[in-house]
């Protein structure tokens, strides 16, 4: 099913989470590959929600423990490396809490992927045993696009796929 209207109000907007939320879950039902997983969710998320322009994984480096790795995502080209503690992503990593940015112009350290970038939310990845994987991050073209709904939706759609 695939989502057109915008959901402006917070209510609107987590009830589409909880449907798409479901979605994901039967989708990814039995599908132990963790790229996989990530690319999925990526797609579906992506197509949920029209305001999400970049949507996808920077993955921990298993070489480098503390910098980050382009993975599966949807959207323009991305950043092929953040180092753990720059800009949103390695923020999040650094912090393992979700970073909500309504403005990433004014975000000290923000990373310019993409200049039409505006607003972006990253939310931290843990596998069943509570070890940071990933991140994943969502950018808008227009400012101020997330919310505390999007954070506890996509913590949740997150802790499901990734740590259950």
């Amino acid at each position: 099913m695939s989502y057109v209207a915008r959901a402006d109000r917070p209510a609107d907007k987590a009830a589409r989470y909880a449907e798409v939320a479901e979605e994901i879950a039967s989708v990814l039902d039995g599908e132990p590959n963790r790229i996989a997983r990530m690319a999925t969710l990526s797609s579906m998320l992506a197509d949920a929600f029209p305001a999400f322009f970049w949507t996808g994984f920077y993955l921990v480096d298993e070489a480098k423990q503390n910098e980050l790795v382009v993975g599966p995502y949807q959207g323009t080209l991305g950043c092929l490396r953040i180092p753990f503690g720059r800009g949103v992503c390695g923020a999040a990593a650094a912090q393992q809490k979700t970073q909500v940015v309504p403005d990433v112009h004014a975000f000290p350290g923000h990373i310019a992927c993409d200049s039409r970038s505006a607003s972006e939310i990253v939310a931290p990845v843990f596998d069943a045993e509570g070890k940071l994987i990933a991140v994943f991050d969502v950018d808008a073209t227009e400012k101020n696009a997330f919310d505390q709904v999007d954070a506890e939706w996509l913590e949740r759609i997150l802790q499901r796929a990734f740590a259950a």
